[in-house]
């Protein structure tokens, strides 16, 4: 594993388009060989963040460095020595994804015949291989994913970017990338920035994640740590509608440390929560509030979304969208 820097960071990163502030003074630093999860709810600067540290966009002010190199006056070395797999990435719809992959990796300096070579061991990696004759607009979302990913490793970053990388693919495909993706970054030290609509793709993979929420990091941490700071367990009672959720909300706060409203859900959070349900029910029973259900769980990440944030998870969106096989 190579000693070279492949840390990222950002001090008082800053984007404003007109009055707007996009990103609003971002702080963070990614360790050399680290997967980090970047999440946020849409709009919150997360992508504008992205495209900083990859060249794309110039900061209003601050600076961030990829691999050591400052991402304004030394963007041709960041490029060098990062790949990007962004999201809605320009394929042509008529090349075969031979000719892109090695294309690409003459682009790197690469011989025709080495970058032949990289190109056909790539699609091997992301099972594309059969698929070489297909011309890329016939390819599924998901293929194209898979495609993004092979033309992000062609010159073997030492920083990858990857932006939403499963979206659109099946569960057995998503769980072929993740593996890529550790095999990545145990056996080759690649650092990995992370953005992703799936919060269990990032409790998965992530040894840290950053929640970025207005322009601003909310909260940083390794998963399990942010998680365990909700308190050991949840007590999530569901009712018929929002306002009767609201209405047993203020009621039941003195049986909680801490109450999260969410939707027609109200969730309790405290230590020993399960001793506390009957107390809990009972209190229900006394006022007619009665639950359509009520369940006790452990805090996922999509708690310390929803307290950070004040909002569900952007996993909906998601849930709708029909992955597709190929």
């Amino acid at each position: 594993m190579s000693s070279r820097n492949r840390e990222i960071t950002a001090e008082n990163l800053v984007k404003q388009y007109g009055d707007f502030t996009a990103v609003d003074g971002v702080s963070f630093k990614v360790r050399s060989g680290e997967i980090f999860g970047f999440l946020g709810p849409n709009g919150a600067g997360k992508s504008t963040t992205v495209a900083m540290l990859t060249t794309l966009a110039l900061p209003t002010s601050g600076r961030a460095t990829v691999g050591g190199f400052d991402v304004v006056t030394q963007a041709g070395q960041v490029r060098e020595i990062a790949g990007v797999a962004l999201q809605e990435i320009g394929l042509d719809p008529l090349m075969k994804p031979l000719e892109l992959l090695t294309i690409q990796g003459q682009l790197f300096g690469m011989s025709r015949r080495d970058a032949l070579a990289r190109a056909r061991q790539l699609l091997e990696l992301v099972k594309l291989s059969e698929f070489t004759d297909r011309r890329v607009g016939k390819y599924s979302g998901g293929m194209r994913r898979r495609l993004d990913l092979a033309l992000a490793l062609v010159h073997q970053p030492d920083v990858l970017f990857l932006d939403e990388p499963t979206t659109g693919l099946d569960p057995a495909s998503r769980r072929d990338i993740w593996t890529e993706v550790r095999r990545l970054n145990r056996e080759e030290g690649m650092t990995i920035f992370l953005t992703t609509q799936y919060l269990e793709e990032a409790d998965e993979l992530a040894d840290r994640i950053a929640i970025i929420n207005r322009g601003k990091i909310a909260v940083e941490g390794k998963p399990e740590d942010l998680k365990r700071g909700l308190g050991a367990e949840s007590i999530n009672v569901t009712f018929g509608d929002e306002d009767t959720a609201l209405q047993a909300a203020d009621m039941l706060i003195p049986h909680a440390d801490r109450i999260q409203t969410d939707r027609r859900t109200v969730r309790l959070y405290l230590n020993g929560a399960a001793a506390a349900v009957p107390n809990v029910v009972s209190r229900l029973n006394e006022t007619g509030m009665t639950p359509v259900s009520l369940t006790l769980t452990q805090p996922t990440l999509d708690d310390v979304f929803l307290q950070v944030t004040g909002q569900r998870f952007a996993s909906e969106a998601a849930d709708a969208a029909q992955p597709e096989a190929a």
